[in-house]
């Protein structure tokens, strides 16, 4: 005979199960409107979160002098220069053998863009002087039809390209107080908290700058494979500029997915026009290689292994994050994936119970046998 369901149990199990689901609901509610609320703040948020970054990345040079007796202002200002000079020396790197070698590189694309033609007139396309001189009339007046949207388009680029300027300056003022004031900011943080919270915040904060300064030491180790591995393959087929690419491969694995589409781009175009098509796609070839280990074998491990997230989840978050921010949600999304971490692990420290003592049976654990 089949049993019945309890009509008790089941009215239960429902009021429990809408009690929780109105709780989660409250609970979405709440990240809705905080996201909400960063979004309307986020032009002073995000350069709260680069200056933050930088400084997880210059901090160690900060305690080091602090330790051996600077005075803080001072070991902050020493520190902020040298970033910016070691920001101007990786611009020098790239930009002079570049200059040096620009005639070369014209020479090279007016040759490649010649050899192009020719190729274009030859079987299988067979395109004559006439047709690509229609083509460029054609796309000259597409061109002119669409100056409306190209000014619009151009406005919004200054636009951006300012916006990133003001970011810069004011993440690298952040940076300098931040390395100035920062061991300062968790004492002044517990005395504004009331009860519990004086204890908690600082806690999860001290352990999420511990997580922040995993991300970059490991992002840039990641920066440094590419760009040795990149680097060698374009010095064995003999490209040139190959220490300003390599360079170019390493500051811009701190940008997801849009960097390294941007250094491989510049890495294939300058193998093309100095050293053929076969070059260019080994070139391509290797960049790609190069680029699927370290997005799906490099990056994950190493940034589980040092924010403690599975590479899996470090996938997933990238992919969340592009998908919901774009090149900005995937830079963020391992860190915050991270932080989110920190704050699960530690509210599950202080949920959980206690371990308990095992229970032995001498009620005088601590008297001596007899002999």
């Amino acid at each position: 005979m089949s049993a019945t369901l309890s009509s008790t149990k089941t009215a239960a199990a429902l009021r429990r199960s809408a009690r929780v689901s109105v709780e989660l609901l409250l609970v979405l509610v709440a990240a809705a409107v905080a996201l909400w609320v960063l979004g309307r703040m986020w032009s002073v948020v995000w350069p709260l979160i680069v200056g933050l970054l930088l400084t997880t990345l210059t901090w160690p040079l900060a305690r080091f002098l602090r330790r051996r007796g600077w005075p803080p202002a001072l070991a902050a200002s020493v520190v902020t220069v040298l970033f910016l000079l070691f920001v101007a020396g990786i611009v020098t790197l790239i930009a002079v053998p570049v200059a040096s070698q620009s005639g070369e590189l014209s020479d090279g694309v007016a040759e490649g863009i010649e050899k192009l033609r020719e190729w274009a007139a030859g079987p299988p396309l067979n395109i004559n002087d006439a047709q690509i001189s229609g083509g460029v009339d054609s796309a000259i007046a597409r061109i002119k039809d669409s100056l409306g949207s190209m000014v619009t388009t151009l406005f919004t680029g200054v636009s951006t390209v300012l916006n990133g300027v003001v970011t810069a300056f004011l993440s690298l003022f952040l940076m300098f107080f931040f390395l100035k004031d920062g061991p300062r900011f968790l004492p002044w943080l517990a005395r504004q908290l009331p009860g519990r919270l004086a204890d908690d915040v600082p806690i999860v904060a001290a352990r999420g700058w511990d997580t922040l300064g995993a991300f970059i030491r490991s992002q840039a180790f990641v920066g440094l494979l590419d760009a040795v591995f990149i680097g060698l393959g374009l010095w064995i087929l003999g490209v040139p500029l190959v220490l300003p690419l390599a360079v170019l491969t390493f500051v811009s694995a701190f940008v997801p997915i849009v960097g390294a589409l941007f250094a491989g781009l510049v890495a294939v175009l300058i193998a093309l026009v100095s050293n053929g098509l076969t070059d260019a796609l080994i070139v391509l070839a290797i960049i790609l290689v190069v680029q699927q280990l370290e997005g799906n074998v490099f990056q994950p491990i190493i940034q589980s292994r040092g924010l403690g997230l599975h590479a899996a989840v470090v996938l997933l978050a990238v992919t969340l994050g592009a998908s919901l921010a774009g090149v900005v949600g995937s830079l963020l999304a391992v860190p915050a994936a991270a932080l989110i971490a920190v704050v699960w692990n530690y509210l599950r420290e202080q949920l959980s119970d206690p371990p308990q003592e095992p229970e032995t049976d001498d009620p005088h654990p601590g008297a001596a046998t007899p002999s």
